[in-house]
Order: structure tokens, then C-alpha cells, then sequence
């Protein structure tokens, strides 16, 4: 499945099928012919100009066939404006001087006392010149819009990178649901990276929303894909991650000149991260199990053709929060039994704390194993992330309150050797 950021609202990007991570963004592989979602277009054509035209061509007709008491040519006027509106600079353009032509032509075919003459030329006049800029006001927008959109979309690949499929032993399939449905960036983020010593998972969500939580997720994941990689022990790799998130809590309170941010609780809120990270060990291990740190998030589901259980939760604070804690015990994974048909289903807290019009929290387990009960082929990572996410956005009513990522990772029949070349990082 493709990293997406889909906003709930509308829903119309949620009837897409998931796809297998690295398949690319069709949003993306369009470019931004896509993202202008012009109006009226017929089998890829354009059709903008018609009904300016027909418009046009109405007025001029309706006008020739009416008494000299009521002439409707001066509302060839409203050509130009509605041109302004769905065709670009030059198409307006070109409507305003047809108006003009026109109104000219087919007040002159009048006798004299029944033409209306220079005034309502005047106001023709004046209302296509002002159509044509406020068309090149509207499509100046559009541009900078769509080059906003790019940013946004280049910060969100530069976290959600596309994943191949399978990829370092797994199948795995995700999907990211944006709450701001205009933003396509948060701060949930997810990876695998593979290495010599096994393969790695990451999952997690960073406290906050905005670039400032983007810029902390980069953060976290640019850790995890070299510590990931060259670690030899899980434990190692989340102590590199908890040493990130503090180190990056500290630059965000010293750049924002507040030497004592870092002791204070009540200034974090925006500087810590929950995160799930699971350790799958080298191709040939015997054992069928998978080491998990969690850092205060939500456990793991497992789902297989046996039902759906949850892993145990985490003892570990939040990323960022180790500091706060005097004497710390050091991280110890979590061995737990990953048979070959089972899943593993990460999620952030936007999946059960998703709403109805009641109130009431969307209840994953149960519903997940339901479905599973119902369907066991659903517990492939693609059609289990297809069934969570069409739950959850059904249970919600489409709208969403926080940013929702679902990643979903199972072994693939036949593993490659992991931390071929340089483990992807990029």
C-alpha cells in the first residue's frame, strides 16, 4: 500500500484500493495535472470554453429577437465574468473581445433610437477588463497553491518514504488518513528498515500537529534508519531514538531561548513522540517471534487465522520524556511468539479514539476480530489495512479528529537476505 495522506472529509480519495508501499503516489506520479482538478473536462479535454461561449452566443440571439423596449445585449458582460472563473488568462481574454465584437456588431444592427450606445459599451467595456484580472488574480492563486501543495507533499514523502513491497523479508501494506484534510502532513510516521541483524519497524506519533511536528518525526526517523541499520541489539537502536527526541526537545527550547524548557513538563507537550518498535531477527532464526519496545503507545495487534490477540503493553515512557526519570531502568524488548500466517497491526491512537455521532470510541479489537472470524484471508496486511481504515473512517462518519496511520507487516514466504546494499536509507 502507498503512503497516503487522505483527509476524511469529502472521502473521496478513501475509494482508492491500498496498494503495496513504493508502488508510488499516483497524486504524486501525476504531478500537478492531477492536483488541478480542472473543471469541465471531457475525456481529458478541456470544455471550459463552452459555456462562456454558449452564453455568448444566447445573449446575441435572445437580443435579435426582442422588442427595442427590452434589449438584454449589455448582459454580454456577464461573459467575460464567468470565463474568469473556469478558463485561464488568455481564454478570458479572448471572451472579453468577443463580448466586446459582439455588443458592437449587434447593437449597430439596431436602428438608432433603440441602441444602447456608448454607455453600456463603457460597462462592457470595463466589466471584461476587470474579469481579465481577476482571472490572472485567481490562476496567480492556483499557482501558488499547487507549489504549497508540492512543498507539502515532498515534506510528507521525505518522512512517509515509499516503501518496495516486500521489503526486507516483510509484506507490508499502510495507510495515512490526514484530520486536515488540506494539510497532507502530521506527525505520524512509520518505516521499515532493514539490516545484517534482522529487520526493523517503526511506528509512531508525534505530540502536535503542523511542520513543527513534520520536523520531529524527520527527526526520530532519521535516527531510526542508521541506528536501525547498523545496531546490532533492538535495545541499542531504541536508546538512539530516546536520545534523539531529548536532543531535539533541547535545540527546539534553546532556539526558542529557553534555557529551562527542558525541566519544565508543562512546555513538552509538542516535544515528545509514542512509538511502537519491533525487531524481526535474521532470516533462519528458529523460534517464530519478534522483540517489541514501546514507548507509552498503544500495543500492537496480532492478527491471524487464529483470532486477534494484543500485545503487551509497553513499561517505556514516551520518546523525549526518559529524562524526566531519575534512574531509569534500561530498555528491555519484549520476546513475543509472530507465528508465519500472522500479522502485525500498528496503529496510532487516531484509530481508537475515531468517534461516532455518539461519542463512542471505535472499538478495534472487537470489531477486528469480527472480521477476522468472519474472513480470515482479511489478515494479509493489505485487506487488513483495507478493513480497519474503511471501519474506522465508516465509524467516524468520514471525519476525523487526529491524524490516523495504520501499518500492517507480516513475513513474507520466502525472505531475502536482509541488509542488502545500504538498507535503503535515504
Amino acid at each position: 500500500m502507498s503512503t497516503r495522506a487522505e483527509g476524511p472529509r469529502g472521502m473521496e480519495p478513501r475509494g482508492v484500493e491500498p496498494r503495496a508501499a513504493g508502488t508510488g503516489d499516483p497524486r504524486w506520479d501525476h504531478g500537478r495535472e492531477a492536483e488541478r482538478q480542472r473543471p469541465l473536462r471531457v475525456r481529458g479535454r478541456s470544455v471550459a470554453w463552452l459555456p462562456p461561449l454558449l452564453l455568448l452566443l444566447a445573449i446575441a440571439v435572445l437580443d435579435g429577437n426582442t422588442s427595442g423596449e427590452f434589449r438584454i445585449i449589455s448582459w454580454i458582460v456577464l461573459v467575460p465574468g464567468i470565463a474568469a472563473a473556469i478558463c485561464g488568462v488568455a481564454g478570458t481574454a479572448v471572451f472579453a473581445a468577443l463580448s466586446l465584437l459582439t455588443y458592437v456588431e449587434v447593437d449597430r444592427a439596431w436602428p438608432h433610437q433603440y441602441q444602447t450606445g456608448l454607455p453600456d459599451f463603457i460597462l462592457v467595456a470595463a466589466g471584461s477588463a476587470l474579469a481579465v484580472m481577476a482571472c490572472a488574480v485567481r490562476v496567480r492563486g492556483e499557482r501558488r497553491m499547487l507549489h504549497m501543495r508540492d512543498v507539502a507533499e515532498t515534506t510528507r514523502r521525505t518522512v512517509l518514504r515509499p516503501l518496495p513491497d516486500p521489503w526486507a523479508g516483510l509484506d507490508h501494506a499502510g495507510v495515512y488518513l490526514a484530520a486536515d484534510s488540506e494539510a497532507h502532513v502530521g506527525g505520524d510516521f512509520y518505516d521499515i528498515q532493514p539490516s545484517p541483524y534482522g529487520t526493523r519497524v517503526l511506528l509512531g506519533d508525534v505530540q502536535g500537529k503542523g511542520l513543527g511536528a513534520v520536523e520531529a518525526a524527520a527527526a526520530v526517523l532519521g535516527t531510526f534508519r542508521e541506528a536501525g541499520h547498523h545496531e546490532p541489539d533492538l535495545a541499542a537502536v531504541a536508546e538512539r531514538l530516546e536520545q534523539r527526541m531529548i536532543r531535539h526537545r533541547h535545540y527546539l527550547a534553546d532556539l526558542a531561548g529557553e534555557p529551562d524548557a527542558g525541566t519544565r513538563p508543562g512546555r513538552l507537550m509538542d516535544r515528545f513522540a509514542t512509538a511502537v518498535l519491533v525487531g524481526f531477527p535474521p532470516a533462519g532464526t528458529p523460534g517464530g517471534h519478534v522483540d517489541v519496545v514501546t514507548f507509552g503507545h498503544e500495543p500492537p495487534l496480532v492478527a491471524g487465522p487464529r483470532g486477534v490477540r494484543a500485545l503487551p503493553p509497553g513499561e517505556r515512557l514516551p520518546l523525549g520524556l526518559g529524562d524526566l526519570v531519575a534512574g531509569a531502568a534500561p530498555v528491555r524488548p519484549q520476546r513475543v511468539s509472530l507465528a508465519q500466517d500472522e500479522t502485525l497491526l500498528l496503529f496510532t491512537d487516531g484509530v481508537t479514539e475515531a468517534r461516532n455521532a455518539s461519542g463512542d470510541f471505535f472499538p478495534l479489537h472487537e470489531r477486528l476480530a469480527a472480521a477476522v472470524a468472519a474472513h480470515p484471508r482479511a489478515v494479509a496486511p493489505a485487506p487488513l489495512v483495507r478493513l480497519v481504515r474503511d471501519a474506522v473512517l465508516g465509524h467516524a462518519g468520514g471525519r476525523l479528529a487526529d491524524d490516523t496511520t495504520l501499518f500492517a507487516v507480516r513475513r513474507t514466504a520466502a525472505r531475502p537476505a536482509a541488509g542488502r546494499g545500504d538498507g535503503g536509507a535515504s
